[in-house]
Formats: structure tokens, sequence, C-alpha cells
């Protein structure tokens, strides 16, 4: 039995005018966040700072990790959690104390533009986690991602679809 703790952590499925959602490539593992070729592609996503408020949280991960300020709210979806695979690495690293995460996630609606997307930045003292990304189709982005997160992804695009194109 896995006596461990699921991690705080909020996601963000950014839509575009169109209906898209941002999704962006990751070009390296972290600890038990690991990234199979092939299946590097996800949403933004971060962990919650103790006392931090939820939809700050999400706002604050989301320009961490692209740069993007202008959106506006549109839905969020209740407690959802996955499990991380096996990890054999440093029992000190970061992620290795938690069992996965529990994860809220926001519909948010972007009202920037393209130009002002970019996840190559580093922000807030943290390192980039993508090295790329691209407007995609809501129901297509889990089968983008690693098999892990999938449920969480099919379960995020049940509650969000009304939003996409």
């Amino acid at each position: 039995m896995n006596d461990k703790p699921y991690r705080p952590n909020v996601g963000i499925a950014l839509f575009s005018a169109a209906g898209r959602v941002l999704i962006g490539r990751r070009f390296r593992g972290d600890g038990p966040e690991i990234i199979l070729p092939g299946l590097e592609w996800q949403m933004p996503q971060g962990g919650v700072d103790a006392g931090e408020d939820l939809r700050q949280a999400a706002l604050r991960e989301l320009w961490e990790e692209t740069g993007v300020k202008r959106v506006t709210y549109l839905a969020e979806t209740d407690w959802l959690a996955y499990d991380f695979p096996p990890y054999d690495g440093p029992s000190t690293h970061r992620l290795a104390r938690f069992r996965g995460q529990r994860q809220k996630w926001f519909a948010l609606r972007f009202a920037g533009s393209d130009d002002e997307i970019d996840p190559t930045t580093p922000r807030n003292g943290q390192p980039a986690e993508f090295d790329s990304w691209r407007w995609e189709r809501l129901d297509r982005v889990a089968d983008l991602v690693v098999p892990f997160r999938r449920e969480v992804y099919r379960e995020v695009t049940r509650q969000f679809e009304r939003f996409a194109g």
C-alpha cells in the first residue's frame, strides 16, 4: 500500500478564441514526472504553495510556464488525481515523497495574442519546462501525454469540452 500523500497541484486548459488548448512540449523529465518519446506534450500545471489560493496558483503557474497573463476564467473541476510511475531515483528528489498529484483544473480563455506566449524564458526562478508550444484540439491531448496522466486528461476533456472548438 502506498501511504505517501498526493502533491497539491493545479492544471490549466487555456483555450484560444478558436477553442483549441495550449500544450507545451516538455524537454526533460523531473524525477517521477517522466516523459516518454513521442509523449512529451502536456497542458501547463504546477504545484500549489502552502496557503495559496488555487485560482491564483493556476494564474501563477500559467505565467511561469508560458508568460501568459491575459485570460478570463471559464470553469474549474473538482479534485482529480494521478499516481506517479515507479521511481528508482534519489529519495531526496522534491517529488519523491509524493504518491502522485492531486489536481484542480482550470479552464481559462486566452485574451492575448500568440506572440505573447513564451515558454522558454525562466520566470520566478523556475527553469523552463517547455521548449515549444502549439494549439491543439482538446479531444486529442490525452493521446499526447504520458500514460499515467491520461485518465485525468480524459476527465478534463469531458468537463471542459463545451469550451472547445
